[in-house]
C-alpha cells in the first residue's frame, strides 16, 4: 500500500493551516466574513468568556470582525488591552455588541437583553432550560433569531464537546469545593476530605456515571475517599469501573441501598448527564436523614437538579442550608476556574467559527451538519426543541423538516 493510501483525510481547517502564508491569505479572503459580538456576562455572575485573545487574533486573521464589551474577559484574567492587541474592537455599550450578526456568550440571554437584539441574528450560549420562561422563548421567536445551545451541540462522532470538557472541569472542581465546605474555613464540620491512618475515610456518594462523575471519582479516590456511585444503567457503571481501573462500590438506584449510603455520606454529588432532565431525584425525605453538615453539590441544578431540595443559586451566594445539609447549587461551577474553562471553551468554538466562514455562514453549516444542528433550539424564529416545547406548552417543528423547506 502506498504512502498516499496510508495518509488519513485531513479536515478543511487542517488543510488550511498547512498551506504557505500567501495561499492562506488568499483562501481567507474568499470566505464569508462574520461580525461577532461578545457581551460581558459579569452582571450574571458568570466568569467565563467564550473566546480568549489568542482565539480572537486567529479569527481576525481570517477576516472576521470581533466586537467585545469592556471587561468581558476580566474575571478570566484577560484585559481589554489584550483583546485590543489581538485586533478586537472593545466597546463600552452592550447595545453595540448586540448589533452584531452573531452573538457569542456563556450565560443565557435575559428578557431585557432579548429586547436589545435587532433581530434575524445568530445567538450561541448556554440554554440552561430552567433559566427560561415562556416570555423569553416567545420574545426570541418574535426576533426571528437562530439560537444554538452549547449543551446540545455535537460533533460528527456523536460527542458533545462543550459538555464533555466542562464536565471534566466541574467534576474535578466539585471535589475541591467539597473539601472546602467540609472544613472550618467555610463553617463546615471540620472534616478532612480523604483518609488519615487510624481514621475512617471520608465517604462520597456520586449520582450518575458520566464524564463529571468519572473525573470527580478520580479526584476523590486520589484524596483517599471511599466512593460509592449510583446510576440506572448497569453497563455504564461497569464501563466507569473499567475507566477508573479499580473496583469501587456501584449500584442502581435501589431505595434502601441509596438511603443507607446517603445516611453515612459526608459528600453527595449530583452528576447526571448535562443537557437533559435528571432521570432520578433524591426525595426530600432522604435528605432529611443525612448527617448534619453533609455537603450536597448539584451539578445538574440547571436542568432541574438531582435533589428535591435543590434550588438554583449563583457564585456570589452559592450555598444554602436545608435540613442541616449544605447545598451548593450554582449551575456554572466551571466558572470558579474561569481561565481554564475559558481556554477550553475557546478551543472548541474558534475552529467552529472559522468553519462558519469557510462554508458560507452559520445557516450553511447548520444545513450541512446534522450533528451540529442538534444544538439549534430556535431556527429563524421557529422553536425546534421538544423539551422546551413540552415544558412551556408551546408548538415546535423538527428542524430537519424546516430545512427541507428553507
Amino acid at each position: 500500500m502506498s504512502e498516499k493510501e496510508h495518509r488519513p483525510e485531513m479536515k478543511p481547517l487542517e488543510k488550511t493551516l498547512l498551506l504557505p502564508k500567501e495561499e492562506m491569505l488568499e483562501i481567507r479572503r474568499k470566505g464569508k466574513k462574520i461580525r461577532i459580538g461578545i457581551p460581558s456576562d459579569a452582571p450574571k455572575v458568570e466568569y467565563r468568556v467564550p473566546l480568549t485573545p489568542q482565539a480572537v487574533e486567529l479569527l481576525i486573521s481570517y477576516g472576521h470582525e470581533i466586537i467585545i464589551e469592556t471587561n468581558a474577559g476580566k474575571a478570566a484574567s484577560y484585559s481589554d488591552e489584550q483583546y485590543r492587541e489581538a485586533g478586537a474592537l472593545v466597546v463600552d455599550k452592550k447595545q453595540d455588541v448586540f448589533e452584531c450578526d452573531l452573538i457569542l456568550r456563556v450565560a443565557p440571554f435575559s428578557e431585557d437583553e432579548i429586547e436589545m437584539l435587532k433581530g434575524h441574528q445568530v445567538l450561541i450560549s448556554y440554554m440552561q432550560m430552567h433559566s427560561h420562561c415562556p416570555n423569553s422563548i416567545q420574545k426570541l421567536m418574535q426576533k426571528k433569531v437562530t439560537t444554538i445551545a452549547y449543551e446540545y451541540m455535537e460533533t460528527e462522532a456523536g460527542c458533545k464537546p462543550v459538555v464533555q470538557l466542562m464536565s471534566q472541569i466541574s467534576g474535578n472542581t466539585s471535589v475541591t469545593l467539597a473539601s472546602e465546605y467540609l472544613s472550618n474555613s467555610r463553617d463546615g464540620k471540620g472534616v478532612l476530605l480523604g483518609s488519615v491512618t487510624g481514621i475512617s475515610p471520608t465517604e462520597m456518594v456520586i449520582l450518575g456515571s458520566g464524564t463529571a462523575a468519572e473525573f470527580a471519582a478520580r479526584a476523590a479516590l486520589g484524596f483517599g475517599c471511599s466512593v460509592k456511585i449510583f446510576d440506572d444503567d448497569i453497563l455504564a457503571l461497569r464501563k466507569l469501573e473499567e475507566k477508573l481501573g479499580q473496583r469501587i462500590f456501584t449500584s442502581v438506584f435501589y431505595p434502601k441501598v441509596l438511603k443507607k449510603a446517603l445516611k453515612s455520606a459526608d459528600v453527595v454529588l449530583g452528576a447526571m448527564p448535562v443537557g437533559e432532565n435528571p432521570k432520578f431525584r433524591v426525595p426530600e425525605e432522604m435528605v432529611k436523614k443525612m448527617k448534619p453538615g453533609t455537603v450536597i453539590i448539584d451539578l445538574n441544578v440547571g436542568q432541574g437538579g438531582c435533589f428535591e431540595t435543590s434550588r438554583s443559586t449563583d457564585l456570589k451566594n452559592p450555598t444554602f442550608i436545608e435540613h442541616g445539609v449544605i447545598h451548593y447549587c450554582a449551575p456554572n461551577i466551571a466558572s470558579i476556574v474561569s481561565r481554564t474553562a475559558s481556554i477550553a471553551l475557546s478551543n472548541i468554538l474558534a475552529p467552529i467559527l472559522i468553519t462558519f466562514g469557510e462554508i458560507g455562514g452559520v445557516e450553511n453549516y447548520i444545513k450541512n451538519s446534522r450533528s451540529f444542528r442538534k444544538g439549534v433550539y430556535i431556527y429563524n424564529g421557529i422553536l425546534t426543541n421538544g423539551d422546551l416545547a413540552e415544558k412551556f406548552n408551546l408548538p415546535y417543528t423538527d428542524i430537519n423538516l424546516l430545512l427541507a423547506v428553507y
